[in-house]
């Protein structure tokens, strides 16, 4: 059979690059797609504010015709510019298992990275690790949570047989919310009362002023997360265009924030895990029964993803992970939510590790990020 790489370079090869996953994952009873517009929102080149920035380009992988794999190369500059390391990412990965289709892939993505002088690549990462990001490497056996991307495990064997090694993992804590411990939460309250007593301000985010304190959560964003791995720092409108997505679903009684002396030092966003509905979406697309799908089911989750949690680095070692940690839990057992899961969270993040560990939460899956020198 022959073997073709063919660069997206049309709106319909677009659309094509959108679903090909769709048609791999047919019949699989964990995979979720992903919205189409939401999507194509992203990989638009005129729409996406990565590209105000940044660089990259997307490939199909096609045999006789029939599509059979996809990869994006990504130069970041902001990513290059904040570590000052010439890394490139690969991301959007799909391929059927095929190793000579996805040496073909990663070549091509390997060649345009090093055209752009760039000596090591990271992924797969959604553009970088703000993304989804990671190859899911444990627990197979259920549907990922929302924002968060699903793979079959031989992708793992293809990326190990290419080359590519562990950079890290990032782990993913189940809680359920009817065996947390009481006597934890009650620590969680005690601790609380004395935050606030010494002047801090817990409060969940205001709707109304939705603008001001989308401005408050970045400076904590790019200044808790900096030291990640594959850590790139959110613009603005990088931000704006995750939170249109998101504010039609975010229930605001699951988002807080933690002041200090009029400044927010901490973040704390929990999101409804909308994959329980979209599984049910056919190739992700919300017209014309998706969107009344999502719409009536919101009330029916059960399960919620804690998906950002941060706190300004002069304010660590306060307790006020496990405060906000806490307060989810409260919160979930009032409205009927069964299940959470905090993700993710960096192997070598022993403070957030522990802090989840004490609560109660058990690593239950996890995804890794790759790593190849370019040479």
């Amino acid at each position: 059979m022959s073997l073709i790489i063919e660069p997206v370079s049309s709106k319909s090869q677009l659309t094509e690059f959108i679903d090909f996953p769709h048609d791999l994952y047919a019949g699989d009873p964990n995979y979720v797609p992903m919205m189409y517009v939401e999507q194509e929102a992203l990989l638009n080149k005129r729409k996406s504010p990565f590209f105000e920035h940044s660089n990259a380009d997307y490939f199909l992988a096609k045999k006789d015709g029939k599509i059979v794999g996809r990869i994006a190369a990504i130069e970041n500059k902001n990513h290059i510019q904040f570590t000052g390391k010439k890394e490139g990412f690969f991301g959007f990965f799909d391929v059927i298992n095929d190793f000579n289709v996805a040496k073909a892939l990663l070549d091509t993505a390997a060649d345009w990275l090093k055209k752009k002088s760039l000596t090591k690549v990271l992924g797969p990462a959604n553009f970088s690790t703000n993304e989804t990001v990671g190859c899911l490497v444990e627990n197979f056996d259920e549907p990922s949570f929302v924002m968060n991307p699903y793979n079959a495990n031989y992708y793992n064997t293809l990326l190990q047989k290419y080359g590519m090694t562990k950079n890290m993992d990032l782990n993913c804590y189940e809680l359920i919310t009817a065996q947390m411990d009481d006597k934890i939460l009650a620590q969680g309250a005690e601790l609380e009362k004395r935050l606030v007593d010494r002047g801090y301000i817990i409060r969940k985010i205001n709707m109304k002023k939705f603008k001001e304190d989308l401005d408050k959560f970045l400076p904590i964003y790019n200044e808790s997360w900096s030291e990640n791995t594959g850590f790139v720092p959110m613009t603005i409108r990088e931000v704006k265009q995750i939170a249109k997505d998101l504010k039609p679903v975010v229930d605001p009684d699951f988002i807080y924030f933690v002041e200090k002396d009029g400044q927010a030092i901490a973040v704390s966003i929990t999101l409804p895990n909308l994959n329980e509905i979209q599984k049910t979406i056919k190739k992700g697309r919300l017209f014309p029964t998706g969107v009344f799908k999502i719409l009536f089911g919101l009330k029916k989750i059960k399960s919620v993803r804690v998906f950002v949690l941060g706190t300004m680095k002069e304010y660590r070692r306060l307790g006020i992970d496990a405060v906000l940690y806490c307060k989810n839990i409260q919160t979930a057992r009032q409205k009927g939510i069964v299940r959470a899961e905090a993700s993710w969270i960096l192997e070598n993040n022993v403070p957030m590790n522990r802090a989840l560990e004490h609560i109660g939460g058990k690593v239950y899956r996890k995804y890794r990020i790759y790593e190849k020198d370019l040479v």
